[in-house]
């Protein structure tokens, strides 16, 4: 990791009031997997007043583009879509089953307060779960399962349910709302990934602000359908063909209980931005973004994975016969939880090292090795 002599010295706020409002907003507006659009409607409002132009593509993917007729071509890319749950079976007494869309924790659910969409509005429920009371009977206890979560919007019949607007496909997120932690940490549901597209935003508002001029075209993509196999990303990548993808999106802060830091890595929020090592990292790109962070005295942590780094990442890197990729991370406790928890000062660090890495880039920058 880079060191520095005082971290609160030498932290550069990036997020201001407005671009905070907007966060907040952001993230409390429901983006399940499939059903992006309200939540990139939210983003690119925010976005457009920072770029050229911007598109959506036929499955939600928002991009905003800045030097949209430059031949070279440079993407930052987050993915916009949360974990969910689909409707996918109504009992007779009114009670609902669930399958998953994306991947969603079955441990977590008793006991949570969620929204239905339906064509008729959002419909209130939760999951139920037995009273600790009723559980006693000398057996063993059974543990929260896909195929014993259920929820209850407060129906007793089946026929009520549908009356509702709810039927089998209906999608439901959870409702738990953003808040600030102890002036520390940012905390929601859904910070996997919508705190990357918030900081990829960021950075155009940065790059407009300081008035700087980039010699190339740059693509902020907000990808969908991450969360079921990357395949937003795998989209948009053939339609933008990309020279060169810098892509962010989270990782876990391996510091709390039951991590294995051996199987894991050592990983912790506040300590910066983190640069992977993967085969789909191109090792050029990646050391540039060490070399820009050790420049601008910005903190960062390593992290290796094994075949694949899981992130929209090798999406980027194996399409168009090959596009230099690398991967900036965001250290997050509590994942695909509603309780996610990200540092302050790593969202502002993962914003300034992307903002610099793109000053380092030239026009036409030839990552190949031996370049």
């Amino acid at each position: 990791m880079a060191k520095k002599k005082d971290d609160k010295q030498n932290h550069v706020a990036v997020v201001n009031k407005k671009s905070l409002q907007f966060f907040e907003k952001y993230i409390n507006n429901p983006s399940p997997t499939g059903f992006e659009y309200p939540g990139q409607k939210l983003w690119l409002d925010y976005l457009k007043p920072y770029i050229d132009e911007s598109f959506i593509d036929n499955y939600g993917t928002a991009v905003g583009v800045i030097n949209p007729k430059a031949e070279f071509r440079v993407v930052i890319e987050a993915h916009a879509d949360e974990i969910s749950w689909f409707v996918n079976y109504i009992t007779e007494d009114g009670l609902i089953y669930v399958i998953r869309n994306g991947g969603s924790d079955h441990q977590i659910a008793p006991s949570k307060r969620v929204n239905i969409h339906t064509d008729k509005g959002m419909v209130k429920a939760v999951f139920g779960w037995p009273a600790i009371h009723t559980r006693h009977g000398g057996e063993k206890e059974e543990a929260p399962a896909l195929k014993n979560i259920f929820l209850d919007c407060g129906c007793t019949s089946k026929e009520e349910v549908e009356k509702l607007g709810i039927h089998v496909g209906c999608v439901i997120t959870y409702e738990d709302e953003f808040m600030v932690l102890n002036d520390r940490y940012y905390v929601g549901r859904a910070l996997d990934n919508r705190a990357g597209g918030f900081m990829i935003a960021e950075v155009a508002r940065l790059l407009q602000e300081n008035k700087k001029k980039l010699p190339f075209g740059l693509y902020i993509v907000n990808s969908v359908q991450e969360e079921i196999g990357l395949r937003g990303a795998e989209m948009i990548a053939h339609r933008i063909k990309p020279h060169v993808a810098i892509i962010t999106d989270v990782t876990h802060d391996t510091t709390t209980p039951m991590i294995n830091k051996k199987t894991q890595g050592d990983l912790a929020c506040g300590k910066g931005p983190v640069v992977s090592y993967a085969p789909a990292v191109q090792t050029n790109l990646n050391k540039l973004l060490i070399e820009t962070a050790e420049k601008n005295g910005i903190p960062f942590q390593r992290q290796a994975s094994s075949r694949s780094t899981g992130t929209d990442t090798d999406a980027f890197a194996y399409s168009n016969g090959g596009v230099p990729s690398a991967l900036i991370s965001l250290p997050l406790r509590y994942m695909h939880t509603t309780v996610e928890m990200i540092h302050k000062e790593d969202v502002d660090n993962v914003i300034s090292l992307i903002y610099h890495a793109l000053l380092n880039i030239e026009k036409d920058h030839d990552f190949r090795y031996g370049k």
